[in-house]
């Protein structure tokens, strides 16, 4: 319980009209309310304190509002506004039952406080007294139930159709039922009381409900189609992540209600979290609170707002990114997620509640702190940061070089901070000056590039380019050849692909599968006898391998020399890896580059898009349109193409002299017009539902833009067709 600061009672004429308003107080006469509030303590109360917390079970007192305003929530939904001659807790007079809900102060609150222990000496010493405000209690009781009652009706005669009592559901086949089943049950039942608890030994966090993933606390209210998801899957981690990330914006918002808290990108099993302050004392303090929370199982729901009432609560409590984002949503009502007493735009599912969340950390970073989800995500990895992984992580972030700076910094003037801001260019008329300055500004970045190899020309022969799958590495090796040319530097291509060894010889993964990112993959002996010639001089005749026998040949690719002037341009995801060359190449006369689009914009404090998602999204694109693969392959082949990434290619970020950016604000916008039609050929029952699902419901946070003034050197061009280079 709160301790109030007590004043010395000053009844005037304006306190008792305020008193008299009441619904309670207003039942009794005026003698016998005199009498009652001659025993009432005023109290004030600073904007922000918990007056009543629920679920505690020492309230005392009854309370009536003389000045100023208050909010209740009960299992973090907002249920009504409080002001003067409004009352709470007055249950607490009559009986001992936990305070079914919370009261939080929105501003300085004056009050009127009548305690239990008043309550019985009026009993003993004014029955009279006491029986009018027993009869008064029951009556405002009464009218309260009775409105409660008729909102129920009003809500139920809205649907259109009756509810059937009982429908089938049958459940999906898992590694440990190995048959699917079905079963008849009342509808009204939460998904999770037909999902097991874990799955081959990966803990159920989520379910498919006819299709679509949701959280467990889902009622199924018509027959349906249902499997789970679980901590063995990324889509799985994410939800556990969201969690994780939303139970720490509660813990912010009930320790400092003002605090600005961001979660931003993910760091293998952490995310960063921007906040303008951190410090050691913070950290602490949030850390706290979230096990706190925690331990009171604080409840993750989704509940669904008009559009116009999430604007006006995203107003007020100054999440100006989601007021943006809901300028652009089509429907009339929105999905919010709440946890404790935060709302977010998010409609992606979460875990019930926060009980089963420990075993996290808030580490320093320099824009504020990473948040380390631990063990609950790394046994699930094949590939986890070290300890330290992740003290590199905290003094020098993978993503957060000097370009990811500058990107954000222009983007800034353009008002481009959030979706929902861009959303906002869009609307306004302005794509076209966005895409020439989102070009434009690649187009600089990569000059630079092309200057800073030029002054080392002659000493610098190989430039080794890495990068995950889809980061746009085609395109830009076509622009920072043009460059490099207009720098008197002529580039000799040797692409790593071509030196795979055959496909028998590679090593396989965990599963049993072969591992096309080890790079033990490569015939490293035979590149780098290769390199050896080119760097001495000599014409080479380099290797070429086919990817449809799974067959090398050494000598089946073209003959290639390096002049007096060139440069041996490698591409290839083990590009940055210093195993590749061995002795072939002096560091001296290697640059290294690597390529990923890092910078993405947030949805809310909650939400960013991730980096993964947008080259997921390309892939897709470019896969359905170029190679005849469909969105439900690409999606499932994702899980082992980015354990492949965590394993051979971020970690060697640090040996990059250069990284390029190449993520462009506006392309979720142009490859919606595409990626939308291919995500939905993704049958509702395949594995690949549940990322397509939310990939269709990530891109329609965007304004569609049509790539008309999409030029044709765009990196986007790569995976949407069109492109001016010849690939």
């Amino acid at each position: 319980m709160v301790n109030h600061c007590c004043v010395e009672p000053d009844p005037v004429d304006e306190d008792a009209l305020t008193l008299a308003k009441n619904s309670i107080l207003a039942r009794l006469g005026d003698d016998v309310r005199r009498e009652l509030v001659s025993n009432f303590v005023q109290v004030a109360v600073t904007p922000g304190t918990m007056v009543l917390r629920e679920g505690d079970r020492d309230g005392q007192y009854a309370f009536f509002i003389l000045e100023g305003t208050a909010r209740v929530q009960r299992r973090g939904l907002e249920l009504q506004s409080l002001g003067p001659s409004d009352h709470f807790g007055e249950l607490a007079l009559v009986g001992d039952n936990p305070r079914p809900a919370s009261v939080r102060a929105v501003t300085a609150l004056r009050l009127a406080r009548f305690s239990r222990s008043s309550y019985r000496s009026l009993v003993r010493e004014h029955p009279h007294t006491a029986l009018h405000l027993s009869q008064a209690l029951a009556g405002a009781v009464g009218d309260a139930l009775a409105a409660m009652t008729d909102n129920l009706e009003l809500l139920m005669r809205q649907r259109a159709l009756p509810r059937r009592t009982r429908g089938w559901v049958q459940r999906e086949a898992t590694p440990d039922t190995t048959v699917a089943s079905t079963v008849v049950l009342a509808l009204g039942t939460p998904i999770s009381a037909v999902l097991p608890g874990d799955v081959d030994g990966a803990r159920v966090v989520a379910g498919m409900l006819n299709g679509r993933p949701v959280s467990l606390g889902t009622q199924i209210v018509s027959d349906a189609r249902v499997g789970p998801i679980t901590l063995g899957s990324w889509e799985g981690r994410d939800i556990y992540r969201r969690s994780v990330a939303l139970l720490l914006l509660a813990a912010a918002y009930r320790i400092e209600p003002a605090l600005r808290l961001h979660i931003a990108e993910s760091i293998g099993t952490a995310r960063v979290v921007l906040v303008d302050a951190p410090s050691p004392t913070l950290a602490a303090r949030l850390e706290q609170a979230m096990i706190q929370l925690a331990k009171e199982g604080c409840a993750f729901r989704q509940e669904h707002w008009t559009v116009e009432e999430a604007r006006v609560h995203f107003a007020e409590r100054g999440w100006d990114d989601a007021v943006a984002l809901l300028r652009a949503h089509r429907e009339s009502t929105v999905t919010l997620t709440s946890g404790g007493e935060v709302l977010a735009a998010c409609a992606e599912p979460v875990l019930p509640d926060a009980s089963s969340i420990s075993d996290f950390r808030l580490l320093p970073h320099p824009r504020g702190f990473l948040l380390d989800f631990g063990g609950a995500l790394s046994k699930h990895l094949e590939s986890i940061p070290s300890d330290a992984a992740i003290a590199q992580e905290q003094s020098t972030p993978r993503f957060d070089g000097e370009m990811s700076r500058a990107h954000r910094a222009w983007l800034a003037p353009l008002g481009v901070t959030s979706v929902g801001a861009l959303n906002d260019v869009c609307v306004s008329g302005q794509v076209r000056e966005l895409i020439r300055v989102s070009e434009g500004f690649h187009e600089k970045r990569i000059g630079r590039i092309a200057d800073s190899i030029a002054s080392r020309k002659g000493a610098l022969r190989v430039i080794a380019i890495a990068g995950p799958s889809s980061s746009g590495k085609t395109t830009f090796i076509k622009r920072l050849t043009v460059q490099l040319e207009i720098n008197g530097i002529k580039p000799v291509n040797l692409s790593l692909d071509d030196y795979y060894v055959d496909r028998l010889k590679t090593p396989r993964d965990r599963s049993g599968g072969y591992d096309f990112e080890a790079i033990e993959a490569i015939d490293l002996p035979l590149l780098r006898d290769h390199v050896r010639a080119l760097l001495a001089g000599r014409t080479q005749t380099g290797a070429r391998y086919d990817f449809k026998s799974g067959l090398s040949s050494p000598r089946g690719g073209p003959d290639l020399t390096l002049g007096a002037g060139d440069v041996l341009l490698v591409e290839g995801i083990h590009g940055l890896d210093p195993a590749l060359f061995g002795d072939a190449v002096a560091r001296a006369q290697l640059f290294n580059l690597f390529v990923h689009p890092s910078t993405t914009l947030p949805l809310d404090r909650l939400s960013v898009i991730a980096p993964a998602d947008v080259r997921l999204v390309r892939r897709i694109v470019r896969d359905r349109h170029t190679r005849g693969y469909s969105a439900a392959e690409n999606i499932k082949r994702w899980a082992s193409v980015r354990a492949g990434e965590e394993r051979h290619i971020f970690p060697l970020l640090p040996h990059a002299d250069a990284v390029f950016d190449t993520s462009l604000a506006y392309e979720l916008g142009v490859l919606k017009v595409f990626a939308d039609r291919y995500l939905l050929e993704v049958p509702p029952g395949d594995p690949a539902a549940a990322t397509a699902h939310r990939l269709r419901s990530l891109l329609d946070r965007f304004v569609t833009i049509y790539p008309d003034h999409v030029p044709p050197t765009s990196i986007i061009r790569e995976f949407i067709g069109g492109s001016g280079f010849e690939y």
